[in-house]
């Protein structure tokens, strides 16, 4: 057999060697392939073109339940908070963070609905009238999964944190798995739900320690109760990035919330 056989042969036997590795992980990761496909693509696209920075590794438990809250600037933050929530721990596992979101995105058939799906997310209709989503979370975070919700209600500007819903303080109360916040600062924007993800930016996380909402378990979830643990949730994120929450929203800018994301971005898909 000739030198050049040989290199030849070598080089086959090392494709089919990462080509194994790459199956066996992406069959092995519990939320399918596409997800396997989309945290490859994360782990360089994601340092590489928004330099994302944090104060600490991420707190995340690697194999329990947990609701991570966050401020929403950008339809890339969902997997900006994601793409390395199982760093710096060798037994966590990668595993998705499942994200409420408006349905209109999650059923868009490009990009972002790509993405969407593929973390498994919630699609949630903006009427406030169907409790399926609620359900599915509950019922996910029972199995022990991680469910990320951005309390804002929608993509905001600015860094103060503006009206939450209280549906957060529900899902929190019901299920009583630990809160997590995270701040994120500057996160790529732009014009449309796509151009983010090709803009360049400088985003930094900003990780809060989980919020003891334990004093309010055994309490009746009456609307006083959820808003006060709604108030003391968002009160915690606004302090990781040092600024303020500007408390619960009036019945008119409700509705305001309500139809504002859909004529915020406007989907090039």
């Amino acid at each position: 057999m000739n030198p050049e056989t040989v290199s030849i042969l070598i080089l086959v036997f090392y494709a089919l060697v990462v080509l194994t590795v790459v199956v066996y992980q992406a069959v092995k990761l519990p939320d399918g392939w596409q997800a396997w496909i989309l945290f490859v693509i994360a782990r360089v696209y994601v340092p590489a073109l928004w330099h994302v920075r944090a104060n600490r590794r991420c707190p995340f438990p690697g194999d329990s339940a947990a609701i991570i809250i966050a401020n929403h600037r950008s339809p890339a933050d969902p997997v900006i908070l994601w793409y390395n929530s199982h760093l710096g721990n060798p037994k966590k596992k990668k595993r998705c963070i499942s994200f409420l979101m408006a349905r209109e995105y999650y059923e868009l058939p490009g990009l972002v609905g790509w993405i969407s799906r593929s973390m498994k997310s919630i699609p949630v209709d903006r009427n406030g009238k169907d409790v399926a989503p609620v359900r599915d979370a509950l019922r996910r975070l029972k199995q022990g999964d991680l469910i990320g919700v951005f309390p804002e209600g929608g993509i905001q500007e600015g860094r103060p944190i503006v009206h939450a819903n209280s549906g957060i303080a529900f899902l929190a109360l019901r299920s009583r798995v630990p809160v997590y916040p995270v701040y994120i600062n500057n996160s790529p924007g732009g014009k449309s739900m796509v151009e983010p993800f090709y803009s360049f930016s400088k985003t930094s996380l900003v990780y809060g320690d989980p919020i003891d909402l334990s004093a309010y378990y055994d309490l009746r979830a009456s609307k006083d109760v959820l808003e006060e643990v709604t108030t003391l949730m968002m009160q915690r994120l606004a302090e990781l990035g040092e600024t303020e929450y500007l408390g619960s929203p009036t019945s008119e800018e409700q509705e305001q919330l309500i139809q504002m994301p859909a004529d915020h971005y406007r989907s090039t898909n």
